[in-house]
């Protein structure tokens, strides 16, 4: 359900006003120390950016498309890397618990998302196999009631803020069918950051390597709780 035209109205004004006012100004700070101020990610999610696509019965604005592209039209008269702060946590990062996850898994994860309380990330490419999710060679390896995953992602944005990634994994055989979508908390024991990435461009976005060695993920963690739907998923 959009957002009703008058509400919208005020919430991109709001938005125009902090991009004018707020971000264009902190540009400088961003290109010289490689990073968002605290303080306007503290902003972002009073301002209920972090929930801007949630459903409102999620704790989220829930924006339509329509509306979702007129406000990432304002924020784009800015640097790209303030709108990354939010836009993997909305968009990839938590929309395939949106789509396809457990009654349990969206009422546990995505009122935190909305609030800015978790930030998640999307965990797909990966070093020899890029974005190709079918060709992904991270493993999840069954073991009683959790998987045990060992792999390394790579350029995963946002992972060094990240509470959470929606993370690729094959748990079968090869091709789509063997790859399962995870929920994978990230201070589960065996998950290393890598150096943060430095980038020639979009200075202030965070990506780096994300290191699985021998992480126990509970086969609840599943999106949708069944194996081999994570190419569909994704």
């Amino acid at each position: 359900m959009a957002f009703d035209t008058e509400s919208f109205d005020i919430l991109l004004s709001t938005v125009q006003r902090f991009v004018r006012e707020r971000l264009v100004p902190a540009e400088n700070h961003l290109e010289e120390h490689d990073e968002v101020p605290p303080e306007l990610v503290d902003a972002m999610k009073d301002m209920g950016l972090f929930g801007l696509t949630v459903p409102e019965e999620f704790g989220g604005i829930g924006l339509s498309v329509s509306q979702e592209v007129q406000v990432n039209f304002e924020l784009g008269r800015t640097a790209p890397a303030f709108r990354s702060v939010f836009g993997t946590n909305i968009g990839i990062g938590s929309q395939g618990i949106l789509m396809d996850g457990t009654p349990d898994q969206k009422a546990d994860y995505l009122p935190r998302v909305a609030s800015g309380e978790l930030v998640m990330s999307f965990a797909l490419t990966e070093p020899d196999a890029g974005s190709d999710a079918a060709s992904l060679k991270t493993k999840a390896d069954l073991d009683g009631d959790h998987y045990v995953l060992n792999g390394t992602k790579r350029f995963i944005t946002n992972a060094p803020r990240a509470g959470a990634f929606t993370l690729m994994a094959r748990t079968g055989g090869p091709g789509a069918s063997g790859i399962s979508a995870f929920i994978v908390p990230a201070d589960l024991s065996g998950i290393k950051l890598g150096k943060k990435d430095k980038k020639m461009g979009q200075r202030g976005t965070m990506t780096c390597d994300v290191i699985l060695e021998n992480v126990r993920v509970p086969a609840a963690n599943i999106i949708g709780g069944v194996p081999g739907q994570g190419f569909k998923t994704r």
